[in-house]
């Protein structure tokens, strides 16, 4: 099983209340305020509170796309537990609980390194390894370029104004990119359609058309 889930957004109803990028974070990560009512069940009694409160709450949110505010990847901190309340009918118990969440979200015009996971001839995608969901359109790749479909890859026709270089992006290779937008679509509302494999909960948009972007072995000081 991967460490990321694609397709799972949970709607964000009563669960943000604030937003922060701790310096002591990278960028790309943001450290966010959230509130919710947390059930425990009769299974988890025997652990210590807080620690059971840890469970059900990185079994809600870890790997999933909180929307809009990014991809969930840990538990930071609890800030705050309240009373807890049990119901008719419901042997577990309901707590209150203030706390902190890490995550993924990087901002418009950040640059990142990933790797090419494949492509096809309307652009290339990327991994960072823990989030996949990242293209690059046809349209911001570096130019001249074309769409080799033997080898299934794209090529950077490079020229140093003596003769053309072509320059492969080949699956696995490290690639600079610098993002666009951040897609988000709230997959939990929509009924299931043909082209709901297609529908992602986020996206990354990102770029390479710019000195400097691409495969990090286009720019090694031998190659251009």
């Amino acid at each position: 099983k991967q460490w990321y889930q694609r397709r799972v957004a949970i709607t964000a109803g009563v669960w943000c209340v604030h937003i922060r990028r701790p310096k002591t974070f990278t960028p790309m990560f943001q450290l966010i305020e959230l509130r919710n009512n947390v059930g425990i069940r009769p299974s988890l009694f025997k652990l210590e509170q807080t620690r059971a409160i840890k469970e059900v709450l990185n079994s809600k949110l870890a790997n999933k796309v909180l929307y809009p505010h990014g991809l969930c990847i840990a538990l930071h901190d609890i800030l705050q537990i309240g009373e807890s309340f049990s119901f008719p009918g419901d042997a577990g118990t309901h707590t209150s609980v203030l706390f902190r969440y890490i995550v993924f979200k990087p901002f418009e015009e950040e640059v990142i390194i990933g790797k090419v996971r494949r492509s096809s001839p309307d652009g290339v995608w990327v991994t960072l390894g823990f989030f996949e969901d990242i293209f690059i359109p046809e349209a911001y790749l570096q130019s001249p370029h074309r769409f080799d479909q033997e080898e299934n890859c794209w090529i950077w026709e490079y020229t140093d104004g003596l003769e053309t270089h072509n320059l492969y992006m080949d699956e696995r290779e490290e690639i600079r990119f610098r993002v666009c937008k951040i897609e988000f679509n709230d997959v939990a509302k929509r009924a299931p359609t043909q082209d709901s494999e297609e529908l992602l909960p986020m996206k990354i948009i990102g770029t390479i058309s710019e000195p400097g972007l691409g495969l990090l072995s286009w720019w090694k000081e031998d190659n251009i």
